[in-house]
């Protein structure tokens, strides 16, 4: 019960208190364990728990205490050890057998879980345990590297089970009969699998809706039967002529069948499944017939109007001259707006037909939908309004072809503001209509709110107008008191506060998002490339947590979801819950997370509350080891999360979406060998050996060397290749990926500080090795190096100089760029630090040699190398470089404090009093959130400044 209740330690004292009276009692064993886990003493509840399964319990209250501890520990493989030693204990268990056939599963031991799976049919001869053991075995094949390998072995013997069990008459389950069906369509036997579901055995297949048509189906289209496709698509759609996914099979086998010049046999039925169409003529009497039906139905139906609209497009794309014997497109755009245009799905029914319309009736089509619209207007000159939920819908929808159309992009600024104001007039007054609404709704007039946003981004993105960033946020904020559920506001809103460089308001917008699960992986772009990036180092650790808990409880979870679909014999769930993992494994965003994490705590911890050496070896980071799935990497993001109107050349594209993936991996690979090559300098610093001998050859420590060389050239080949891709000069959509940080790293100058201090370590290094006589050479170019690097980080801190924000005209502009600048700054005089730090190791005991052997000599004419002199002088610099990057950062926080906000003058008619209200608000959390920024870097480098006082050797 206290464990129950998370009150740990009184678990433990009981667990104490029983152990005292029953010495060798098992059960309180592992459940004190347990408790100890859970306080952190993980290594005492390990050893307390592999005293008791050296024991080998077969007492059904220890194992499963074991099980959960183990679980836990995440350490599932000791689980299949335990249940293996209880199973021999005890032969004839059926529910260890089968506890041990799930502990196999969780760790994907295939070949056993086959074994395990026909044992237990011996003990107990159930289908299911049967089958376990046939699933095993498609695993197998699955796993299997070797494809020959999984079709000559593996399946063909799963395959010889179940005809076993067929001919014995043995199948009793639909997921016996599914089964049998995955082997048969993986084996390629596409006739044997149609024959199984058209035999007696289909007859089995009912859980789901139209299982037996669609498996029918899928072979049919393998085996290219397109009679036989045709003929059975009919007849579903004679059924239910809603079911879009006939129409498209029905359309697909009627051309195919024209291609092909089929006839009907003369004596015999057409097909297997009855009467086949085979011409354009009889494929628009059929639609035509299916409307006509459609008039009789009770409900209406959009299936029998939308496919005449795809019929049409087909026939258009194959050129055919047979498309006038439907009708004109635009007529049946209307007809079907008229009749489904108060739905909200209207829009997106049409938007896939636009390309019909020939671009010159764009005006016209929309003039003629709006005349329909019930719109009534109070007085002479004032807006018609709808005065129904039925007639806004349809008056959105308009609004929303109007925007895809291109219809507003056409427009110059004036018109277009023209258009907000009357937007945000429509959207007001739809408030009306959802008065009634609960917090969790959204309200009907939303989408005007949004079009209207929409459009003053254009008038920002692409004429520079700054007046309108402020508009968009206001409206939006103003838009999210009315629907504060409205997920679409809340995206857009981060993405347009990211893009002003104020991080603060996007991480409570983020977390009311209240993403759940997968949406970490799709959704969490937004969040993890911005909080680090401008500063919120905090954030940035929290959103990094948030993303990695839920890629590392994947593992887990996906085991349970596989363990669930044995047990209830959802067979062909399996392989897509395995898929569904690897996906996630490989994942863009989680290697992405992963390594920015480490860079981050790194930034934040080594050398100030830890030794780098600590902190990597915390990490468990070898600059070796590269875990990254480069060949596999899966972009997982959701690039179109925010509703888009706009129409198809200024939409993202797929080239959008392949350029982007290519960009995040150059990043990605930058930023993971930077990582790398920090992680290998704690690596260098070696005990002095004997000068001239061989041994430090076999130290490894030479071939350390070698590593961090290695990563140098491949740092260098990636900061190429991404050089070349910046060449492109790519603009993504406004709405679409978000660009990395790799441009502002190359241009501030933070790229060439960073390679060169790599480049430092390696000549400080042969200075180490060689020694210090004879190192005039060395010796000098480290000088110069010290002195150049020093000029570099000059560099990019007047690129950092500049207001944050300033007021211009009446008007806010934010510098976003300055402020990723300064978090360039800072990483990179951190990765100074740590490179200072084991140059500093290197030089100390030199300098203590030199000062030995001159209280020897007794004499004062031993010359100092002029590598200290050369260190001191930087390390003087280096100091006076970071003061005044902190003086500069206090005089930035004064700017910032003192700018009175309210004193600006929305000179902006366009605002009313309430959104003036928003305004302030808005403005208020972007300066907040700068202020924020400033202050986390400037601790962060107070901190790094205490560091660089320690370096006088």
């Amino acid at each position: 019960d206290y464990l129950d209740n998370g009150n740990n330690k009184m678990a433990i004292q009981q667990a104490d208190k029983l152990l005292k009276k029953h010495k060798d009692l098992h059960c309180a064993k592992v459940l004190k364990a347990i408790g100890l886990q859970r306080t952190g003493k993980q290594d005492e509840a390990y050893i307390l728990a592999q005293e008791v399964a050296a024991l080998e319990p077969t007492d059904d209250n220890s194992l499963q205490a074991l099980t959960i501890l183990y679980r836990e520990m995440h350490r599932p493989e000791l689980v299949t050890k335990l249940y293996e030693a209880a199973v021999k204990k005890v032969p004839n268990s059926e529910e260890y057998h089968s506890h041990l056939f799930m502990a196999y599963a969780r760790v994907g031991e295939y070949k056993k879980m086959q074994q395990a799976g026909m044992a237990l049919y011996k003990i107990v001869p159930k289908n299911p345990y049967y089958f376990w053991s046939v699933m095993s075995l498609i695993m197998q094949s699955i796993s299997a590297q070797d494809e020959n390998l999984s079709k000559t072995m593996f399946l063909p013997l799963a395959e010889r089970m179940v005809e076993k069990m067929v001919k014995e008459d043995k199948i009793e389950a639909e997921a016996e009969v599914e089964l049998y069906y995955m082997i048969l369509e993986r084996l390629e036997k596409y006739r044997e699998a149609l024959d199984v579901v058209r035999g007696k055995l289909g007859e089995k297949l009912t859980s789901e809706l139209q299982s037996r048509e669609n498996k029918c189906m899928a072979m049919y289209k393998k085996l290219r039967k397109w009679p036989e496709c045709n003929a059975l698509s009919r007849r579903l759609l004679l059924k239910n002529s809603d079911d879009w996914q006939f129409y498209i099979t029905y359309f697909d086998s009627v051309f195919q069948l024209i291609d092909e010049s089929w006839t009907p046999p003369l004596e015999e039925e057409h097909s297997l499944e009855g009467e086949v169409h085979y011409s354009i003529e009889q494929a628009v009497k059929f639609i035509e017939e299916r409307i006509t039906e459609e008039s009789k139905s009770s409900r209406p139906l959009r299936g029998p109007y939308l496919a005449k609209l795809e019929l049409i497009r087909r026939l258009r794309h194959r050129g055919c001259n047979d498309e006038h014997k439907l009708g004109d497109p635009e007529e049946l755009m209307f007809q079907y707006f008229k009749k489904f245009g108060d739905k909200p799905c209207c829009f997106t029914d049409l938007k896939v037909f636009v390309d019909l319309l020939p671009s010159s009736q764009y005006t016209k089509f929309i003039s003629q939908l709006l005349e329909v619209i019930p719109l009534s207007a109070t007085g002479e000159g004032e807006t018609a309004l709808p005065e129904d939920i039925r007639a806004l819908q349809q008056h959105l929808c308009v609004v929303q072809l109007s925007r895809l159309l291109g219809l507003y992009h056409a427009m110059d600024k004036k018109e277009k503001l023209s258009v907000v104001r009357e937007l945000m007039l429509r959207y007001r007054h739809g408030l009306e209509f959802g008065k009634s609404c609960l917090k969790t709704e959204l309200q009907f007039s939303d989408y005007y709110c949004l079009l209207a946003v929409h459009l003053l981004l254009d008038l920002w993105l692409e004429e520079g107008e700054e007046t309108a960033v402020w508009q968009c946020l206001t409206l939006l904020e103003e838009g999210l008191s009315h629907s504060p559920s409205n997920a679409q506001f809340k995206l857009l809103l981060i993405r347009i506060y990211c893009r002003l460089g104020a991080f603060e308001p996007v991480a409570e917008l983020y977390s009311s998002l209240d993403a759940k699960h997968i949406q970490h992986d799709t959704i969490g772009y937004l969040l993890t490339r911005y909080a680090e990036a401008l500063g919120h180092f905090a954030a940035a650790s929290q959103s990094c947590n948030f993303a990695l808990r839920f890629f590392h409880s994947n593992q887990k979870d996906t085991s349970e979801y596989i363990i669930q679909a044995y047990k209830y014999g959802a067979f062909e769930k399996i392989p897509e819950f395995i898929a569904f993992r690897n996906r996630l494994n490989s994942s863009l965003h989680f290697a992405q997370v992963r390594t920015e994490r480490m860079l981050l705590d790194l930034l934040l911890e080594a050398n100030i509350t830890t030794s780098l050496e600590e902190s990597i070896k915390s990490m468990s980071l070898s600059p070796e080891e590269d875990d990254i799935p480069w060949k596999d990497l899966r972009d997982n993001r959701d690039l179109t999360v925010l509703f888009n109107w706009d129409p198809k050349d200024r939409d993202i594209s797929e080239e959008h979406r392949k350029l982007s993936l290519e960009e995040e991996t150059l990043w990605l690979r930058i930023r993971s060998l930077t990582l790398r090559l920090v992680s290998g300098l704690p690596t260098l610093s070696h005990s002095i050996q004997p000068k001239n001998s061989e041994k430090t050859a076999e130290n490894g420590v030479s071939s350390k060397i070698d590593t961090v060389r290695s990563l140098l050239q491949q740092l260098e080949a990636a900061v190429d290749s991404g050089k070349k891709f910046l060449e492109q000069k790519i603009q993504y959509p406004v709405l679409g990926p978000p660009p990395t940080r790799m441009a502002g790293f190359f241009s501030n100058g933070s790229c060439q500080c960073q390679t060169s201090l790599f480049y430092l370590v390696s000549d400080i290094y042969e200075l180490d090795t060689n020694g210090l006589e004879d190192s005039a050479e060395v010796q000098e170019r480290i000088g110069n190096s010290f002195k150049s690097l020093i000029e570099r980080l000059t560099g990019l801190f007047n690129k950092c100089k500049g207001d944050l924000i300033e007021v211009r005209d009446g008007t806010l502009k934010t510098h976003a760029n300055l402020l990723e600048n300064l978090v360039f700054l800072v990483e990179t005089i951190s990765i100074t630090l740590w490179v200072s730090s084991y140059c500093d190791s290197v030089l100390r005991p030199f300098k203590s040699n030199l000062q030995k052997k001159k209280k020897k000599k007794k004499e004062s004419s031993v010359a100092m190398p002029p590598v200290f002199t050369h260190f001191l002088d930087y390390v003087t610099d280096l100091q006076t470089l970071t003061s005044n990057v902190i003086d500069h950062i206090k005089g930035l926080e004064i700017i910032l404090t003192a700018l009175k906000l309210e004193d600006l003058s929305i000179k902006d008619t366009l605002l009313l009093q309430e959104e003036k209200k928003f305004t302030k608000t808005v403005q208020g959390k972007v300066q907040s959130s700068y202020h924020h920024s400033i202050q986390e870097i400037g601790e962060l480098l107070k901190k790094r400044l205490d560091t660089i006082k320690k370096l006088k050797i």
